[in-house]
């Protein structure tokens, strides 16, 4: 029986409709329409002589075997982008200065800047990880050439901004559910505080747009907080909500395990407003090497 030899243009549909979660929105992004991208899905089905997609409600979901091609579609696709990378950039040379906040770190560093190096060996890169205001301190001094930052409404963005997407920010806390584990100030019903306390917050330190919308939002609700933990590293917030020290606030990239999202309205928590990441350019005139990195990093973050 011969070997399947899969499309990777038909691959880079499938993934990309799945991370979307809708094919429409893949023929949108992928500049393709719908038919396309349907006869693309029934070619794939073809190629892999099994079922890929089950309807789900008005939608689709993916069959066992779908789940089985998701992941190595993926992987073939990275490879394939990866080869074409080190070809084009054989003779790129230079630095590039990289500014990241820390919920990157572990999403980012190793998947991008590891397959950006092995394409570009001849190319420096200088990474620095940290808070907000020092990113756009670093930026307006020139000292960065490609930096990822949370943003909110509240001061307008600095030159070179490219908004790459907006999601919204979640009341996280302890994954705990039932028995002995739960903190003293959980409620008895698993999904909320007891009301007869202030609401105890972990939260970064100042400067920080998140806290201040954090408390913002439980004060125009009349709910009455405190602070339970303080620090400027995001580390250090995650192993105190893990601990049950508090609730914190951040949006879902990221969450380590240990914690979990909260629904707002069944906790009887505030809605909280969206935040955007914003990817600068230090410059006007992007050097290719600079330019090829933050491709890299888009493909790597989630599609919105």
């Amino acid at each position: 029986m011969p070997q399947a030899l899969f499309d990777l243009d038909v691959l880079r549909t499938f993934v990309t409709g799945v991370r979307l979660g809708s094919y429409a929105k893949a023929a949108d992004r992928l500049g393709r329409s719908t038919s396309a991208v349907s006869a693309q899905l029934k070619k794939l089905e073809a190629q892999a002589e099994a079922v890929l997609f089950r309807k789900a409600g008005r939608g689709l979901a993916l069959t066992e075997a779908g789940e089985t091609l998701l992941a190595y579609a993926q992987r073939l696709i990275d490879l394939n982008d990866e080869a074409s990378a080190a070809l084009r950039g054989l003779h790129l040379q230079g630095r590039v200065r990289l500014g990241l906040q820390e919920e990157f770190g572990e999403v980012l560093l190793p998947q991008v800047l590891g397959r950006f190096a092995r394409a570009h060996p001849q190319v420096r890169i200088e990474a620095s990880m940290m808070r907000c205001a020092g990113l756009r301190e670093r930026l307006s001094q020139g000292q960065l050439d490609l930096a990822l930052v949370w943003e909110t409404g509240d001061q307008p963005l600095l030159p070179g901004a490219e908004r790459w997407l907006e999601t919204p920010l979640h009341w996280i806390g302890p994954a705990v559910a039932h028995g002995s584990d739960r903190p003293a100030w959980w409620g008895a019903d698993a999904v909320g505080w007891r009301s007869d306390e202030p609401l105890p917050l972990v939260l970064l330190d100042e400067p920080c747009p998140v806290r201040r919308m954090a408390m913002a939002a439980l004060d125009a609700q009349g709910t009455a907080w405190r602070h339970a933990f303080t620090s400027a590293s995001l580390a250090a917030l995650w192993a105190a909500s893990s601990a049950g020290l508090g609730l914190t606030v951040r949006t879902a990239l990221g969450c380590p395990p240990g914690v979990q999202r909260l629904e707002a309205a069944a906790c009887g928590l505030p809605a909280l407003p969206t935040i955007s990441l914003v990817l600068y350019r230090g410059e006007t005139q992007v050097p290719p090497v600079v330019e090829q990195l933050a491709r890299l990093l888009r493909e790597a973050l989630p599609l919105v």
